[in-house]
């Protein structure tokens, strides 16, 4: 289906390479996630960013809280294919050991790293080893000094936190830095990446830190990203939610397809629910949604249970289905190609379809 979207214009940043994948300047905006395995447990944290892999993640962070959880690194690293992130705190030792472990980037507050000797140290095996900084402020972080002189850990806090922790790096001449300003709040989250997306140029990283379960979660991180998005502030995404590791991936992927930003997978229409429906539409687009989810080209399935909207709906579709009483249509860009009175043999039919249409896609390098 070819929907035009809106070109929205994109905040000139840094680039800054991760590991084989830029970001900022005009790359693609990258999805991101967090393995919440133990990272001592190396089997079980490389399974999980296969699955991440998988889903389309394309930059994995692991904590490192401890030695043990270092001498981890290099085993993980070696057996993935995505670019690895060490998520230290506190202990400047092991922001050092992840770097010689072989991670593509660090992501630590160098407000909490240790003293300035410290984060010098730090800085210095970033550039040896060529590896970019995130630095990643809080809403739960934030010194108590910008707390008592903004009132709260609001987004000028979240701010004046960003900024002195850039100023940690660049006194060592340091300026390959990604930034990260997360509130659990959209509003406040929104205000902070516009007010530090005007003060420097650095790449952003955009999140809503606890947003909270699944569903709750992606709502809030949607309405956050959506907004700055769409005024070009952004170049690689983490939705952070209390629910399995994949989620975040999949919602992440479908906010930029719903901005027009990256496509991958398929794009899957289907009409609300209303009284003029006469078939079980629910349960019809939750079939075929099952059906979909091997499929990694974009294509677009439109599935429609309604006379009025449903032939406009499924023109441009690669694939539909209207369904009505005692008949449904299976469609190839507007054009029928199948009828039957049950659904089981639209079923069959989509399928066979499904293969088809997946395979020009592959055969067009799409």
């Amino acid at each position: 289906m070819h929907t035009l979207f809106v070109k929205f214009p994109r905040k000139r940043t840094r680039q800054v390479d991760i590991g084989g994948v830029p970001i900022g300047g005009d790359n693609p905006i990258a999805v991101q996630s967090m393995c919440d395995t133990d990272t001592r447990d190396v089997r079980r944290t490389i399974e999980q960013i296969h699955s991440l892999e998988e889903a389309g993640c394309e930059i994995v962070r692991v904590a490192v809280p401890d030695k043990k959880a270092a001498d981890a690194l290099p085993q993980i690293k070696e057996a993935i294919g995505i670019p690895l992130v060490a998520d230290v705190h506190f202990d400047w030792r092991l922001a050092i050991a992840a770097a010689k472990a072989g991670v593509d980037k660090l992501r630590i507050n160098p407000g909490n790293i240790g003293g300035k000797k410290k984060i010098q140290e730090v800085v210095t095996a970033a550039r040896d080893y060529n590896l970019p900084i995130r630095i990643g402020v809080n809403q739960g972080s934030i010194k108590k000094d910008l707390l008592d002189k903004y009132g709260g850990p609001n987004p000028q806090a979240l701010v004046e936190s960003a900024m002195r922790n850039i100023d940690y790096l660049t006194e060592f001449d340091f300026y390959d830095i990604v930034l990260s300003l997360k509130a659990s709040d959209a509003s406040q989250t929104i205000a902070a990446y516009r007010s530090i997306s005007e003060k420097c140029d650095f790449p952003l990283h955009l999140g809503v830190t606890e947003a909270g379960p699944q569903w709750p979660g992606t709502i809030k991180t949607a309405v956050a990203f959506g907004a700055l998005l769409a005024e070009g502030i952004g170049d690689t995404i983490r939705v952070s939610l209390t629910a399995p590791v994949e989620e975040e991936v999949k919602a992440g992927w479908e906010i930029l397809k719903s901005l027009g930003l990256r496509q991958r997978g398929p794009n899957l229409i289907s009409c609300p629910t209303c009284g003029r429906l006469e078939i079980d539409l629910v349960n019809l687009v939750a079939e075929v949604q099952q059906m979909l989810e091997r499929v990694k080209e974009p294509i677009t399935v439109a599935v429609m249970g309604c006379v009025v909207n449903g032939p406009g709906e499924v023109r441009d579709a690669d694939l539909g289905i209207i369904g009505g009483k005692g008949v449904y249509l299976l469609t190839r860009k507007g054009k029928i190609v199948f009828r039957t009175k049950e659904f089981a043999d639209a079923r069959t039919a989509l399928l066979e379809h499904l293969d088809e249409v997946v395979a020009s896609y592959k055969a067009a390098g799409i």
